[in-house]
């Protein structure tokens, strides 16, 4: 089966096709267009501004993926539905349909963190467990099968990634303010500045970083002449050590085949190798999955994945009544 994967939820336009046989999928084609550098200037995503950037990217990304006009090498589409910015959902989302109606393909309707839960390519055993950190969400799913969650966790305020964000504005770093705080953290000291672990110790799998934000402007305001550097390297080690500690309770507790590291924020490399590392040293026998760091951001090969193993099921939908939702949820 061929999939064609459509991805436009923020600041990414995306197409992709996908092949699968059984559990082995191969990634034919994956284009991204990136904004980043074009909301740089405001600081954070334009929801207008970021929906017709898609327009203007969509259909040129399609012809260079190679994709006859009648699409007769497609078997089906799958596209982004939610949750994301609607303005920029939408684009997605009507080619995908029009695509749909006009070459009587199946259309399936993919969440944006389902998405993220395939991106790492490799066969999910099940039960599975992953933990989902990206700029919009930060939770714990147990994936019971296909289709199938259940959020274990998930965060109360901030997730982890609007924290990076945030903490980097607030310290001048730019945007995208994620990718900077890692970057300056890689020369700084984790262990100058004792900040707190929020929720560490709460007995349950939930998250909340406000607090830890607040802490940093805090400590900002009081010590002006502290080290960029160390303020982010010990900034960073709170959110990874949180993390971390969350998901290995939680695989103690599940038991899961798999444990899977998916979202943006799945590209620091302190927290991909902090959770390996502790993963590892315990005597839970799991398999650990992260994606390719290609795969780590907004992409259609992720969305093209999971509609792999909808389209499998028959769960399609009709492309005469299919609408963008923002608000979608995963369970």
């Amino acid at each position: 089966m061929r999939i064609l994967g459509i991805e436009s939820s923020c600041d990414e336009t995306a197409i992709a096709i996908v092949s699968g046989v059984g559990d082995d999928l191969t990634i034919e084609k994956s284009l991204v267009a990136s904004q980043a550098a074009l909301h740089a200037k405001y600081g954070g995503v334009v929801p207008e501004v970021a929906a017709r950037e898609h327009i203007d990217a969509i259909f040129p990304l399609l012809l260079a993926a190679g994709i006859p006009r009648d699409g007769s090498e497609i078997d089906a589409i799958a596209v982004t539905s939610g949750p994301g910015l609607v303005p920029a959902l939408r684009v997605g989302v009507e080619l995908a349909k029009t695509l749909a109606w006009a070459w009587k393909k199946p259309l399936v309707a993919i969440n944006h963190l389902e998405g993220h839960l395939y991106s790492t390519f490799k066969a999910i055993e099940f039960p599975a467990l992953a933990l989902l950190v990206s700029g919009g969400h930060t939770e714990i799913v147990l994936m019971k099968d296909h289709g199938v969650y259940e959020r274990v966790g998930a965060t109360r305020d901030d997730a982890a990634g609007e924290a990076f964000d945030k903490v980097a504005k607030l310290l001048g770093l730019g945007y995208p303010g994620g990718p900077a705080v890692s970057k300056a953290a890689e020369i700084g000291d984790s262990a100058s500045i004792e900040f707190p672990r929020p929720m560490i110790e709460s007995g349950d799998f939930d998250f909340s970083f406000s607090g830890l934000k607040t802490a940093v402007a805090v400590r900002r305001r009081e010590n002006p002449d502290d080290r960029v550097e160390d303020v982010c390297a010990s900034f960073q080690a709170a959110v990874v050590d949180v993390l971390v500690a969350k998901t290995v309770r939680a695989v103690e507790k599940f038991d899961p085949k798999c444990l899977i590291l998916a979202g943006g924020v799945s590209a620091n490399r302190a927290l991909r190798d902090g959770l390996k590392a502790v993963i590892d040293g315990t005597n839970v026998p799991v398999n650990f999955l992260v994606p390719d760091l290609s795969l780590t951001g907004d992409n259609a090969a992720m969305i093209a994945a999971a509609g792999y193993y909808r389209a499998l099921r028959g769960d399609v939908c009709d492309p005469l009544t299919l609408v963008a939702d923002p608000n979608m949820e995963l369970v």
